[in-house]
């Protein structure tokens, strides 16, 4: 199947591995979400928290994962959420098949873009919340900021930090991670 047919279902993981593999889609309350392909700006941000974070990981048990990478949110349940984040660290190998992270993630980041802000600061807000993800950092290049969002009893307390801030990652005991580098040109 090239393309999701019409809204006559909710659609699961197994409906949306037959979906075509040249493009790159989430799949939110069973609903098909074509993605966009990312800027130049987001790929540089996005390679510099990997730098970071995979600099720090080196030799210890949790893991980050760049998109497009699966995360099946409620595989346990109805198997009707897919996400690719932008970046995911797993620290419960388990939870990795081979292709994909089965459950909430540990840690998820998204980089906006005009095309996704809206979706990942509420949609993906509230299903990452839902979902139990420990931390989700929500990363704005147009403002130069990022939002920490930590779970604490079930719903998310929100900081914010500007470009030149040192922002620790909170499931990650000693890593910090440069915003000025985040951003930098």
């Amino acid at each position: 199947m090239s393309l999701p047919g019409k809204k006559c279902k909710r659609y699961t993981y197994a409906d949306y591995c037959t979906w075509d593999k040249d493009k790159r889609w989430e799949l939110i309350e069973g609903e098909p979400h074509l993605m966009s392909s990312p800027t130049q700006v987001h790929q540089r941000i996005s390679m510099e928290l990997s730098y970071q974070l995979a600099a720090f990981l080196k030799g210890k048990p949790c893991e980050v994962f760049a998109a497009p990478f699966d995360v099946r949110l409620n595989a346990d349940t109805y198997d009707d959420n897919v996400v690719q984040p932008d970046l995911l660290i797993v620290c419960d190998s388990s939870r990795l098949d081979g292709k994909c992270c089965i459950g909430a993630p540990d840690m998820t980041i998204e980089i906006l873009s005009s095309y996704t802000a809206r979706h990942d600061r509420l949609v993906k807000f509230q299903l990452y919340q839902k979902a139990g993800v420990r931390v989700y950092w929500i990363i704005d290049p147009e403002t130069r900021t990022l939002q920490v969002c930590i779970l604490e009893n079930g719903k998310y307390v929100l900081t914010m930090y500007g470009d030149t801030d040192t922002v620790p990652v909170q499931i990650l005991n000693g890593c910090e991670i440069n915003l000025k580098a985040v951003f930098e040109e």
